[in-house]
């Protein structure tokens, strides 16, 4: 016969592991702040004796509780363990159990800590990324999920995972969705147009309107250049350019090159050059208009603030009003993005690439995909991999995984200038294609819009270029992130946006007077636009003008459809 195990003195031996494991952690979490001397010194880590102790005996308890529950963990709450195949699996279930408790502990333990606000932040980021990472649902030997499948298919799919990794490791990233379902020009960016002007950064296309008149001052719209254009011409339905077309204005989208090694030397004054005050040009000469209307989202919106600062220290007002989407212009506060930006990272950046080189698109990809990487990264390698699945299609991911490179000296002079030292709203401070930029010299009626939700343009950040605009402006704040916020079509009826006419100097004064609306902020922006739109004159029957401008190809042109 078998003697009953003695459970107190395993839950003893239990505790004294724990305790020497504890203090094992702490003292290598210290050492993070230990320098050589051969580097600049990194900060100090000291911790809250009270706080520690706290957290200690919190640990110890919940441990134990778990140990005497046997193999009978119970992982509540985290929907990577919600399935009853986790609860059905008492080493799986003890597994995740252990896993959260170990995770909650490591980041009571950052917040134990007494250092700088930045470095706490980068401590935090450091502890989730390996919480995301060493997960137990991302091993087969633990993920009780995709042991079962494999039973069930009798490894089908673990046949099928090892397909679509060696897939994902030859096309150079992980499948997010069925890329085969969809084509550019196909099944996204659809929107009937040609392309009339092209230079070696950019292609200019302009759409054939679908009513009978049009506004005589033109619209452009400038997208970031570290994404593909078609975010904002996915389908018909959810098309912002689609929308413009539809309510009369005569429009025009920048689509930016994706840059190979020929590139290598392009700079943040080429893109301002080449892009944004070239179209503007192109487009007053297509349209035959003494001004036009502009839009720049992301990026593409830093792009035209630049370029129409350096107009406007021309003396030039080609431009009667702009439209900034989820835009810094003050980049005093850059969200999670400053956790990465300090002097070093920057400089080493310069001397990486300062002088020449290209920032492989694939790089700036991961890196917004770990800024949530439960969700875009560690979901995708469980199902993909272990369980063998096809992630279904999805437009939106499908574009999210379309990455461009970027030029070296151009992404070091932008990580110098915006996100270290803000440069752009410090008058004269930079000088572009020649120009001392300063924002103050932008004097024409601007329409700005941020996300509630935007983890890469922080809503208090966008609202701060209100305090750098001297026209009259208009500060709306939509439901929703960086994307999702932006793309809310009417018609869909979803989320809601808010307005105030006054505009105080920080965004939290200015949301205490804000008004809720129900649906898409569009509607608002079509309203503000339609008077600075000019009168309606008969749309024009051919794309470009004469044989200065003649139709190239057809939209969306070839420069979209080249792959990082």
């Amino acid at each position: 016969m078998h003697s009953e195990p003695d459970w107190a003195a395993a839950t003893t031996q239990f505790q004294q592991a724990l305790g020497e494991s504890w203090s094992n952690a702490i003292q290598s979490l210290a050492r993070v702040g230990e320098t050589d001397g051969a580097t600049v010194p990194a900060p100090r880590l000291s911790f809250s004796p009270e706080k520690l102790a706290a957290l200690q005996q919190a640990y110890l308890k919940e441990a134990a509780e778990l140990w005497n529950h046997g193999l009978a963990g119970v992982a509540a709450g985290d929907k990577r363990f919600a399935s009853e195949d986790w609860g059905s699996n008492p080493v799986a279930a003890f597994s995740a159990a252990t896993y959260l408790l170990n995770g909650r502990t490591l980041l009571g333990l950052v917040e134990a800590t007494e250092t700088d606000p930045k470095t706490k932040a980068r401590l935090r980021f450091a502890v989730e990324q390996w919480m995301a990472a060493s997960a137990p649902s991302n091993f087969m030997a633990l993920n009780a999920e995709a042991q079962k499948k494999a039973l069930e298919t009798r490894g089908e799919s673990i046949a099928r995972g090892i397909q679509n990794l060696l897939h994902d490791l030859q096309q150079g990233h992980v499948s997010m969705t069925d890329e085969s379902q969809f084509e550019v020009g196909r099944n996204v960016a659809t929107t009937e147009g040609a392309v009339v002007f092209e230079n070696e950064l950019m292609q200019l296309i302009e759409y054939k309107p679908t009513t009978a008149k049009v506004y005589e001052r033109p619209y452009l719209v400038v997208p970031p250049c570290i994404n593909k254009f078609y975010i904002l011409d996915l389908q018909p339905e959810n098309s912002l350019l689609k929308y413009l077309v539809d309510q009369g204005h005569h429009t025009f989208v920048v689509s930016w090159r994706n840059p190979d090694q020929s590139f290598e030397q392009r700079s943040w004054d080429d893109y301002v050059e080449a892009g944004p005050l070239k179209a503007i040009e192109v487009v007053r000469d297509i349209a035959g208009a003494g001004q036009i209307n502009a839009l720049g989202f992301c990026v593409g919106g830093t792009l035209l603030g630049t370029a129409l600062a350096v107009l406007g220290a021309r003396g030039e007002k080609p431009v009667a009003s702009a439209t900034f989407l989820t835009t810094l212009l003050d980049f005093s506060d850059t969200g999670v993005l400053d956790l990465f930006i300090d002097e070093n990272m920057v400089r080493y950046r310069e001397m990486q690439m300062g002088r020449g080189g290209l920032l492989k698109g694939q790089e700036l990809a991961s890196t917004f995909s770990f800024l949530r990487p439960n969700d875009l990264v560690w979901n995708y390698v469980v199902g993909n991999y272990l369980k063998g699945e096809t992630p279904p299609a999805f437009d939106l991911l499908y574009w999210n995984s379309d990455s461009t490179n970027l030029p070296g000296p151009m992404y070091a002079w932008y990580l110098r200038n915006t996100y270290l030292e803000n440069n752009l709203v410090k008058p004269g401070k930079v000088t572009v294609c020649g120009e001392k930029v300063d924002l103050r010299k932008i004097d024409l009626p601007v329409y700005v819009y941020g996300s509630r939700e935007d983890h890469i343009v922080p809503i208090g950040a966008a609202y701060a270029s209100v305090n750098h605009l001297p026209g009259k402006k208009r500060f709306v704040m939509g439901a929703s992130g960086h994307i999702a916020g932006v793309i809310n079509p009417p018609a869909k009826k979803k989320r809601s946006y808010w307005t105030n006419d006054k505009l105080p100097k920080i965004h939290a004064e200015w949301l205490q007077g804000a008004s809720e609306h129900p649906g898409s902020w569009w509607t608002d922006w079509a309203a503000w636009l339609k008077p600075h739109a000019g009168k309606q004159v008969p749309a024009p029957k051919r794309y470009g003008k004469g044989t200065t401008y003649k139709a190239i190809e057809p939209a969306p042109g070839r420069y979209v459809r080249d792959k990082a």
